[in-house]
């Protein structure tokens, strides 16, 4: 479901024994099951699959809560405890003689029933009520779960879950505020410095400049920004579904306004150059293009989804960040209007 991440107990005691069976199937055979620690992605174990089955046992300090991978991809989340565990990704069971997966699967599988209670609302005079009420059960038990377990990795977890949630700085460091001991954990800080980067680059700020090398060409931001025009920026992916959504908002805004105070840039990120390419041809995107960019620039704007849409004033300003659909359309308009303004008064 979430995080992994190896916990330091106030109480902890010597190293206690643990086994792990991952039940597969005997056509994958001669493969290995990989366990990580998800907070470090490090490689805490691993095992060769034979007639089916691959078997850890170790010892730990404290419980953590892991990912399994098999033959580089992944079969399932766990809570590595203390205990004797099976784990048949299959049918996705996990059993265990520890406490803590069996805290974590009850609390599941009645999110589980809620979800599916809040999909089976229908639309009628009563269904938003309905769903508030649903909504707040959901947040409700996700809330005292997190409370109780607030010593041990399930509270880490279910505080992962509210965390990636944080759309500031602010937020976030608020809700370490209550939860102090979470705050040296990999994720959290790698979280924190992503809102850092992304505060560091919201409307008000400064662009930050950025250089890609792509079969032989060097491209910079700063390239295209300036000039006595705005410029949108879209960080995009081919396989981006949202992103590609976006392009038909972002072809009508080209169609109205390129060339008329507006230049327009994508910059391709997390994706595979050829693919890119290809998407480019077929949602006949006419703009300029930076390929290849991968997290260079999302590093360096704090850019946790996609499509991100950036629009820069002829200063260098950032005058509109994350903004998709008409929103993206208002802000947009905007600024053509203080464009069309400022050269009326240029002209005078």
């Amino acid at each position: 479901m979430l995080a992994s991440i190896a916990v330091s107990c106030a109480n902890a005691t010597e190293p206690s024994n643990y086994s792990l069976t991952v039940n597969l199937t005997p056509d994958e055979d001669g493969i290995y099951v990989y366990i990580l620690d998800y907070d470090t992605r490090a490689k805490v174990d691993s095992a060769l699959v034979d007639n089916g089955v691959a078997k850890f046992e170790g010892a730990i300090k404290d419980p953590f809560y892991a990912r399994l991978l098999a033959d580089g991809d992944r079969i399932g989340d766990l809570i590595i405890e203390p205990a004797n565990i099976t784990v048949t990704p299959a049918s996705r069971s996990i059993e265990s003689t520890g406490s803590l997966n069996g805290k974590l699967d009850g609390m599941q599988s009645q999110l589980a029933e809620l979800a599916k209670e809040f999909r089976a609302i229908p639309n009628d005079s009563t269904a938003d009520k309905r769903r508030e009420e649903i909504i707040g059960k959901y947040n409700n038990i996700v809330a005292t779960t997190l409370k109780e377990n607030s010593d041990n990795i399930l509270g880490y977890i279910l505080f992962l879950e509210n965390a990636s949630s944080a759309q500031n700085l602010a937020e976030l460091d608020n809700q370490l505020k209550e939860y102090p001991r979470f705050e040296n954990f990999e994720r959290v800080k790698a979280m924190r410095a992503n809102l850092i980067k992304k505060e560091e680059t919201s409307v008000g700020k400064k662009y930050k400049d950025f250089s890609i090398t792509n079969n032989g060409k060097t491209q910079k931001l700063s390239d295209y920004v300036g000039n006595d025009h705005y410029t949108l920026v879209d960080f995009w992916a081919s396989w981006c579904g949202p992103c590609i959504r976006e392009t038909k908002v972002i072809k009508e805004l080209y169609n109205k306004y390129n060339g008329k105070g507006l230049e327009f840039l994508g910059v391709a990120v997390w994706d595979e150059p050829e693919n890119t390419q290809k998407a480019i041809e077929t949602h006949q995107l006419p703009w300029d293009m930076i390929l290849n960019a991968q997290t260079i620039p999302t590093d360096l704007y704090g850019i946790s989804g996609i499509p991100c849409i950036i629009l820069i004033a002829p200063d260098g300003t950032i005058v509109s960040r994350d903004k998709q659909d008409q929103d993206l359309i208002n802000d947009v308009e905007a600024a053509m209007a203080t464009y069309k303004a400022t050269q009326a008064e240029s002209a005078e």
